[in-house]
């Protein structure tokens, strides 16, 4: 029955480990592995204008809601000496920078870090329980309005709904080969986004809600862009967008949208000859760090109580700890399935940790002459008949004094890594000689060496598991598979089957 309990717990102990570790693998986008990294496109903003003498200065600049399809990395604001405040409507958002006074020219600086997530959706505003009324156009000259008005008659007879309203209005107006009406409606149009207002103007004057949008391209290596104006237009649930120039639906690919309105993306009050800049580049960065910026704009609050909530110093001795376990596991299936002789228990695990100090040759020279020094001490102790404790003590004091002779005379001889050797544990030092003794005594000097070159393979297989990079990783980022790891232990602790070395010791009478 006790068997059949510690299989299902293991069983529960395993979906657990591994259901959280999927979820942060597909959902949060947690690498498996150390090296894999994402692309990470740097947008930098560069306002300048010329401040008025002696007056202050008052700059309003829209910036990115969350933009759909992208994990905000890290956002900066480089002001100098103005003050900083944001603002969210729901709709837009817009940095104001202000200083009580300002000279010459003056240069801000906004930059974001984004990565491409095709998963994100931006966070709109509420949805609208009645649809947005569409605004008044403005009047129209009589020949224009007259042109519009016979535009919109055709346009409403080929289209059925208001989606392929728009998608005709565009087609026509935007067709090689235009009617009068619509060569009339062309004239007078200078930038892009006199164009946007125009269509935005003939959709409104047919009671669609419509809107600009202004969308910056993204592409590695872009210096002084500027942002696209764009056509959305309200089909009865949702804003649509449209390309002003072909009706194609969607934003333009590879690009991020930048705010919404037909108000200039840059107003500065106290200042004249305003301009903006934009530049993108692209680099490699962890996804670990991506994955943990999209967890918080998702609102996953997963993140918030992992180990990157530490501090850095304690995530470092987070990252050795954890691997501890690993360790001891390694252990349990040298001893209880191999049936490798070692002394201790967690000896060998403890004397790993050292190794990933040392490094594993250096380290194993520096043990073996730790111990072959304290037997010999520890032998000269047993003929003067000390107690136990005593005893054990004045091996722990010899340990002690023995690590320091031989980082000074390493540091003398210009071996550095002989310093390392003060990361052993003394205290297991001391009970590894004490247990190595006892069994020189009792079994003879053959079987106290074998089971201190089982500790030794033991302690050196454990320093190559707990030094493994990508296991390190797997184990810091998902500590919930410590869970999958508890559960194999569990069922070795019900193993009482043969080990390896009784299969080899018996192979005659297995073979009979």
């Amino acid at each position: 029955m006790r068997g059949v309990h510690v299989k299902i717990l293991a069983l529960l102990l395993t979906a657990l480990g591994l259901s959280v570790c999927w979820f942060k693998v597909t959902r949060l986008g947690l690498p498996l592995v150390p090296t894999e990294k994402a692309e990470v496109l740097t947008v930098e903003a560069r306002i300048e204008f010329k401040a008025r003498r002696n007056s202050a200065a008052k700059v309003r600049f829209y910036i990115p809601r969350q933009p759909a399809g992208y994990t905000v990395v890290d956002e900066n604001f480089v002001s100098g000496s103005y003050g900083l405040t944001t603002e969210d409507d729901g709709l837009r958002r817009v940095a104001e920078w202000a200083v009580r006074q300002a000279k010459g020219y003056q240069v801000l600086y906004y930059r974001l870090h984004l990565a491409r997530d095709s998963s994100l959706q931006a966070p709109a505003a509420e949805p609208p329980l009645t649809p947005p009324p569409a605004v008044q156009p403005p009047a129209l000259p009589e020949a224009l309005g007259s042109a519009a008005k016979g535009l919109m008659e055709d346009v409403r007879s080929k289209s059925a709904d208001i989606r392929s309203f728009a998608r005709e209005l565009l087609v026509r107006l935007n067709a090689p080969t235009a009617d009068p009406n619509v060569i009339l409606l062309r004239q007078g149009i200078d930038e892009p986004g006199d164009w946007v207002r125009r269509v935005m103007n003939l959709l409104s004057g047919a009671g669609i809600p419509a809107r600009m949008a202004h969308y910056l391209i993204l592409k590695d290596g872009i210096n002084h862009g500027s942002l696209t104006p764009w056509l959305e237009f309200f089909d009865g649930k949702q804003w649509t967008a449209l390309n002003p120039h072909t009706g194609e639906p969607g934003a333009p690919e590879g690009s991020v949208l930048w705010y919404v309105g037909s108000q200039p993306v840059l107003e500065v009050l106290g200042g004249k000859n305003e301009q903006v800049d934009y530049s993108v580049t692209e680099r490699a960065q962890d996804r670990t760090l991506i994955a943990e910026q999209r967890a918080r704009q998702m609102g996953s609050r997963l993140m918030e109580y992992s180990l990157f909530s530490l501090p850095v110093s304690v995530q470092n001795v987070y990252r050795v700890l954890l691997m501890v376990p690993v360790g001891a596991f390694l252990i349990v299936i040298l001893r209880n399935v191999v049936g490798l002789k070692a002394f201790g228990t967690f000896m060998p695990v403890l004397i790993a940790l050292a190794f990933r100090e040392t490094e594993l040759v250096w380290g194993m020279v520096l043990f073996c002459m730790l111990i072959l020094l304290g037997l010999l001490i520890r032998f000269y102790l047993e003929y003067l008949k000390l107690l136990l404790v005593p005893r054990l003590a004045s091996v722990l004091i010899i340990v002690i004094m023995l690590m320091a002779i031989i980082s000074i005379f390493s540091h003398k001889l210009g071996f550095d890594r002989g310093l390392s050797v003060a990361l052993f544990p003394m205290v297991i030092l001391a009970m590894t000689i004490e247990r190595m003794s006892l069994v020189w005594e009792e079994l003879g000097p053959a079987e106290a060496l074998i089971q201190g070159a089982g500790s030794l393979i033991v302690a050196a297989l454990a320093y190559l598991c707990m030094s493994n990079r990508y296991l390190e990783h797997l184990i810091f980022v998902f500590p919930e598979l410590l869970l999958v790891i508890l559960a194999m232990t569990l069922l070795l602790g019900r193993y009482t089957g043969y080990r390896l070395t009784e299969l080899w010791r018996f192979r005659a009478a297995l073979r009979d």
